[in-house]
C-alpha cells in the first residue's frame, strides 16, 4: 500500500477508520465478540465472503483493522495481519504455507522461540529446516533443495547484531520461488523496509518498538493480499491466535510516538555504543553503527539508521557478567526490546537458553554475551550506570 504521505504522519495517520456517525478523534476500541447482521441473507453473504463487513472478533475486528492497515501502510505492503504475540506472527507466517514435506532456509541464529519452533515443532510435522550463515552466500546457495519452499531471516540477528543482506535474499527467493519472509523486529519500516530488496512477507514482534511502552504482546505481518489472506483465513481463524481489540488499541497508541522514540532510540545507541567500545574491559561491542561492524556498510542503503540494540562481550567469566549486569542500577534486569527504559539481559541464559551450547555457540551466541536495549533516558545517565556497574567487576 503506497501513499504520498511520510512515515512520520502515517505513524499517526495510516490505516485510520473515520467513524462519521459519532467523530472521535482517538481509535474507538470494538470490544466485542461477535458483530449484528441486519438480517439472514446478510449474513450469509459475509460468511460466503460476497459481502464486506464483520462477523466475529477471531475473523475481523475494526480496531484491529486499523492497526493491520496501518503497519501495511509503513512496509508498503498490500495488507497486513495482527496476532496475539511475535511468535504468533512468525508461526502464521510459516506454517500457512509450509506442509509436510517441505524444506525451510532459516539463518543460523534467530530469535529463541523462533529457533525452537523451528528445530523441534516444524519437524513434528514433516517439515525440514536448515540453519545457515547467511552473510556465507554460497552457503545460501548450497542450502537449496529441490522441496524448498521458504527462506526466513532476521536482519539485524537477534542478539548478535549480524546485518543480512536482503537484496540477496530477495533475488535469492525469486530465482527460485520461494517466498521470502523477514522478522524486522529489531528496525521496524521506519529505518528499513524489506519490500524494497523484493521480500515478500515481513513480521514484527509489535510487543517491542512498535508498541514501545512494554504493556502488550502483540505481532504484525504484512505482505500481498493473497499472502494476507491466506494467513488470516487458515492459520490465524483454525489455531486462533489474534489479537485481542484493546492490545490492537494500545499498539495504535503507541505508533503514533514511534518516529519520534526512534529517531532517541538510535542516537541514545550510538553514544552507549562509542561508550562500550572504547572501555578496556570490553572485549567486542555489535553495534552496526560503528565502522568496525560488517553491517555498517548497510547503513545509507538498506538501513536508514543501526537501530536501539547493541550486544558485547566482557573481558573476564560468565561469572563477571552476571556481576556486572547484577550492579546496574539504571539499567532494568528484563528481557524484550523497544520499550522507554533501558533493558539489559543475558541472551545464553533468558532469551535464547532454548538453544544447547552447542547450537548457540555454532550460532555465533557466546556464554558472555549481554545485550543492551538502550532505551530513551537521557544518554549520559545510561553511560554513567554501565560505566560504574564496569568499575566493580
Amino acid at each position: 500500500m503506497k501513499s504520498q504521505l511520510s512515515d512520520k504522519s502515517l505513524c499517526i495517520h495510516g490505516g485510520k477508520q473515520h467513524d462519521h456517525a459519532h467523530g472521535p478523534l482517538s481509535t474507538p476500541i470494538y470490544q466485542s465478540s461477535t458483530f449484528v447482521f441486519d438480517n439472514a441473507e446478510q449474513g450469509a453473504a459475509r460468511f460466503a465472503g460476497e459481502e464486506a463487513g464483520y462477523i466475529y472478533s477471531r475473523l475481523g475486528n475494526p480496531t484491529t483493522r486499523e492497526l493491520e492497515l496501518k503497519i501495511a501502510a509503513l512496509e508498503e505492503m498490500e495488507d497486513g495481519a495482527a496476532t496475539a504475540t511475535g511468535m504468533g506472527a512468525v508461526s502464521a507466517s510459516v506454517l500457512s504455507f509450509l506442509e509436510k514435506g517441505d524444506h525451510l532456509i532459516a539463518s543460523k541464529a534467530v530469535y529463541g522461540c523462533t529457533f525452537a519452533l523451528f528445530s523441534h515443532m516444524l519437524p513434528k510435522f514433516g517439515i525440514e529446516v536448515t540453519f545457515v550463515d547467511m552473510e556465507d552466500h554460497s552457503a545460501v546457495e548450497k542450502a537449496l533443495k529441490s522441496n524448498t519452499k521458504m527462506i526466513f531471516a532476521e536482519t539485524p540477528i537477534n542478539p548478535n547484531l549480524v546485518v543480512i543482506d536482503l537484496a540477496f535474499i530477495g533475488d535469492f527467493a525469486k530465482r527460485n520461488n520461494l517466498i521470502s519472509v523477514i522478522d524486522n523486529t529489531f528496525m521496524t519500516p521506519l529505518l528499513q523496509k524489506p519490500k524494497h530488496f523484493g521480500i515478500d512477507i515481513v513480521l514484527h514482534s509489535a510487543t517491542k518498538y512498535l508498541n514501545g511502552h512494554g504493556d502488550v504482546v502483540a505481532g504484525l505481518v504484512c505482505g500481498s493480499k493473497d499472502h494476507i489472506e491466506t494467513i488470516k483465513f487458515t492459520v490465524l481463524k483454525d489455531i486462533g491466535a489474534t489479537i485481542s481489540p484493546h492490545d490492537a488499541w494500545l499498539i495504535i497508541r503507541g505508533m503514533k510516538t514511534l518516529s519520534v522514540r526512534m529517531e532517541r532510540h538510535c542516537s541514545n545507541a550510538q553514544k552507549v555504543a562509542e561508550f562500550l567500545a572504547q572501555h578496556d574491559k570490553i572485549e567486542q561491542v555489535y553495534y552496526p553503527g560503528l565502522k568496525s561492524h560488517p553491517g555498517n556498510k548497510f547503513i545509507g542503503t538498506q538501513m536508514k539508521a543501526a537501530g536501539g540494540v547493541i550486544a558485547f562481550e566482557l573481558k573476564g567469566t560468565l561469572e563477571m557478567g552476571a556481576q556486572f549486569i547484577n550492579a546496574t542500577k539504571l539499567c532494568t534486569l528484563a528481557v524484550s526490546l523497544g520499550d522507554a527504559e533501558t533493558l539489559i539481559q543475558h541472551p545464553a541464559s533468558m532469551t535464547h537458553s532454548p538453544y544447547t551450547q552447542e547450537e548457540r555457540l555454532a550460532a555465533g551466541i557466546s556464554d558472555g554475551l549481554v545485550r543492551i536495549s538502550v532505551g530513551l533516558e537521557e544518554a549520559d545517565d545510561i553511560i554513567a550506570d554501565l560505566a560504574q556497574a564496569l568499575e566493580q567487576i
